[in-house]
């Protein structure tokens, strides 16, 4: 996880000099929140203007905006509470405490997101400025955990929202992993970021890590989906590599 977090300080710090602020998309899970609680520790983190970060998330169980099982919480725990961010930068998706259903919170997440697009078209000075806004701001770092059976953020094999092709966000119902109610971002939207992380630890995620690299259809694997539009990294370790021809595994992202 340290290795992980070497490298996204590292982007981070060139988005900056590139374009005076950075966007990035957390993801939960172990990994995820083990390399923002890494990324908090490492002593190059002030190097990252914490004030010009955009946070965003991948996706996020709809309950209570004070229960320890959102990934927001989690995130504010492991680093966001120990760097000096702009609040107005960062962007949670909506509680059960705030909308009645995760559809609603949904859409307001997907009113956050469209908003931001706009602000930055707004600022935009560019020659090659498109006519009209994004629906997305400019995401430049996405990082996703995979679970066991393959699915990223809260899109689960099968069901509606891996299948979804024109909405950025949706809302989750009956997920087969609990709480069964959740908020994601849309494969079409984790496709437009400039790099896509791939951050998976564990013997559990082999199978998934092996079907999503040999190229399995997205609904079934939703892990073979994501694709950035510069690049998409694996950065895995040994046990969840296990299955995974080694001529495709970089030494460097073993045990990150």
């Amino acid at each position: 996880m340290a290795a992980i977090a070497a490298r996204l300080i590292t982007k981070l710090v060139d988005v900056q000099d590139k374009y005076g602020e950075a966007t990035v998309v957390l993801t939960g899970g172990t990994v995820g929140i083990g390399t923002l609680k890494a990324v908090a520790d490492s002593p190059a983190a002030p190097a990252v203007d914490w004030s010009k970060v955009n946070f965003w998330w991948g996706d996020e169980r709809f309950v209570g905006s004070a229960d320890p099982e959102r990934n927001t919480r989690q995130a504010f725990d492991a680093l966001l509470s120990h760097i000096p961010v702009n609040p107005d930068r960062v962007h949670s998706p909506g509680s059960s405490d705030e909308f009645g259903t995760p559809e609603e919170a949904a859409e307001d997440y997907a009113r956050q997101l469209r908003e931001a697009a706009a602000d930055e078209h707004a600022a935009d000075m560019s020659d090659d400025r498109p006519e009209e806004p994004s629906s997305l701001p400019r995401l430049d770092v996405v990082l996703l955990g995979v679970g066991p059976d393959a699915h990223i953020a809260s899109l689960f094999p099968e069901q509606a929202g891996i299948r979804e092709k024109e909405r950025t966000v949706v809302g989750v119902r009956n997920s087969p992993k609990p709480p069964p109610l959740r908020i994601s971002l849309t494969l079409p939207a984790i496709n437009t970021a400039a790099e896509v992380w791939m951050v998976v630890a564990g013997e559990d995620k082999a199978g998934a890590v092996g079907l999503a690299l040999a190229g399995a259809n997205p609904v079934q694997v939703p892990a073979s989906g994501p694709r950035g539009t510069s690049r998409t990294l694996w950065l895995i370790d040994e046990n969840a590599a296990s299955r995974v021809p080694q001529q495709l595994v970089r030494k460097d992202a073993a045990g990150a």
